[in-house]
């Protein structure tokens, strides 16, 4: 069973940094492609940034590329995305997301697994 929980979110400045992490309490992460998605105020939810099970893998969203990355220690089945040079438009409650696959993927009906969220505001 795959059980996910985020935290880090908060407020902070453009240009300023957060990390976020995401803890899964089950006994199989190592196994897992992890993702982040997002969902603002009145948007859609969309993907982030996504990584395979060892961590050599990874896949941004454009929006993000550069700025954002996302990591992975297995040992402590947990993952993280550091997100420097905030702005506005990167405000949303960020969601972890994993997938019983070997593959990293963009799409959200792919992902098995969802936590709760967590909130993050940037402002200008």
């Amino acid at each position: 069973q795959v059980q996910l929980v985020e935290s880090g979110g908060g407020l902070e400045q453009a240009g300023g940094s957060l990390r976020l992490s995401c803890l899964d309490s089950g006994r199989t992460f190592s196994s897992y492609v992890m993702a982040w998605f997002r969902q603002a105020p009145g948007k859609e939810r969309e993907f982030v940034a996504a990584i395979n099970w060892s961590g050599d893998t990874t896949f941004y969203a454009d929006s993000v590329k550069g700025r954002f990355t996302i990591s992975r220690d297995n040992a402590k089945n947990t993952v993280y995305l550091q997100m420097n040079s905030l702005k506005p438009e990167d405000t949303a409650v960020y969601y972890c997301a994993a997938r019983g696959s070997a593959y990293v993927s963009d799409r959200e009906r792919y992902y098995d697994y969802w936590g709760q969220g967590t909130q993050v505001t940037v402002s200008s």
